[in-house]
């Protein structure tokens, strides 16, 4: 009976100052938003730049032959070669995909059009490693390789200039003094940042035709795909022993990977978090402050009415537990209200985003772990910050009350 008139009281008290307790309650509502957008925003931000960089190849390992140390001069046996390949596919049992190219800048005439183009050759491994999506036709299989088929695969956007209305797939195009016929278009299925051979007018031949073009049948760059993220340091230490294993001592060769951004991408997220959380805090602490001087401003109004309550027989803790009542209503149901807006906008910019061309992969996660922390830090910073009025009123003596005006 005593915690339902307690409870009776704050919400009569509450209903009779309805502006003055939805102005201090919109503090908590602002507050609670904040933390669940905070963190919300936070693990959107996370999720999408980690994915960009897992799909560019986080467990991918790439090497390239950096110099030799005598003078300026190269030697073509210390370069990377499809025999390394093979034999680090063989020595590696955690590389589940190996895949080595070879870049030159050519031009490309398709329909009465020239452009200035990459060739890529590339081996058979190279659209698994690289997340290379075909749009249209097919992707090069082992015939092509074994018998240096003159068959390529344009990007999505030189099909698209070289062959504006009509299907590539099937038509010929020159590169240099060799004719091929486009069996496939692809993009890759994210941005790299730069870390590719594939650029916005890309050509791809099977390796053995770049032979054609330089004389040379080396590779430029070599790739391994680790089977999982927590190999990808594994395999760079055996690939970079097998190139100097199979090399010449004064080889100097570059073995790197990308696990150093995705670990740094995490880190900046996690930080950018903390510093987002704590301003949510603040606005939490000052709609803290803001609920003890509506509470003490109320305190002092209602004087008389605890003198009242006193004389006919209420009892200190009874006061006490009446004020710490109306300040866990008003900031947990305002930490409700926060909760439900900051639950609302992320469906409703997810609704509004899918209207515009955005980049795929964005996606805004609602953290549920943190409509909890909300409602907890909410309804806890009311209750912390309405105990000094509280304990004021309760400390009120009837005599001095009932005398007040």
């Amino acid at each position: 009976m005593v915690w339902e008139e307690t409870w009776n009281l704050a919400l009569e008290s509450l209903r009779a100052n309805k502006l003055r307790a939805g102005l201090t309650m919109l503090g908590v509502v602002i507050g609670s938003a904040c933390i669940v957008l905070v963190v919300t925003v936070a693990l959107a931000g996370k999720k999408f730049i980690i994915g960009q960089i897992e799909a560019v190849g986080s467990n991918i390992v790439y090497a390239s032959l950096v110099s030799t140390n005598i003078g300026q001069n190269v030697s073509l046996a210390d370069q990377i070669s499809m025999g390394d390949l093979d034999a680090i596919q063989r020595g590696i049992p955690q590389a589940v995909h190996v895949a080595g190219t070879y870049d030159i800048h050519m031009t490309v005439t398709a329909a009465s059009t020239t452009r200035p183009v990459s060739l890529v050759g590339v081996t058979l491994g190279f659209q698994q490693i690289r997340n290379l999506v075909v749009m249209r036709g097919r992707y090069f299989d082992d015939g092509d390789f074994l018998t240096s088929s003159k068959v390529c695969l344009l990007t999505e956007h030189l099909a698209d200039v070289a062959f504006p209305y009509d299907d590539p797939v099937g038509r010929s195009i020159h590169v240099g003094d060799l004719d091929f016929t486009v069996i496939g278009v692809f993009r890759e299925r994210v941005q790299t940042f730069g870390e590719t051979e594939i650029t916005t007018d890309s050509v791809l031949v099977p390796f053995p035709l770049i032979q054609y073009y330089t004389g040379q049948s080396y590779i430029k760059t070599f790739y391994a795909q680790a089977d999982n993220p927590e190999d990808v340091s594994l395999v760079t230490r055996e690939v970079a022993e097998i190139l100097r294993s199979r090399h010449r001592a004064d080889a100097a060769y570059s073995v790197q990977n990308l696990s150093s951004i995705l670990e740094t991408a995490r880190y900046i997220s996690l930080a950018l978090t903390i510093v987002l959380l704590l301003i949510a805090m603040i606005a939490l602490v000052i709609s803290g402050i803001g609920i003890m001087n509506i509470m003490l401003v109320s305190v002092t109004e209602r004087t008389r009415e605890i003198g009242i309550r006193k004389a006919v027989g209420a009892r200190r803790e009874e006061i006490l537990y009446q004020f710490l009542t109306e300040a866990g209503i008003i900031s947990g149901a305002g930490a409700l209200v926060g909760i439900m807006v900051a639950i609302v906008i992320p469906f409703v910019v997810t609704a509004i985003i899918r209207l515009f061309p955005v980049p795929p992969g964005i996606e805004i996660p609602i953290s549920w772990p943190s409509v909890i922390l909300a409602f907890v830090v909410s309804c806890a910073t009311g209750i912390l910050f309405g105990y000094l009025p509280a304990s004021k009123a309760a400390r009120l003596q009837p005599v001095e009350s009932l005398h007040y005006e």
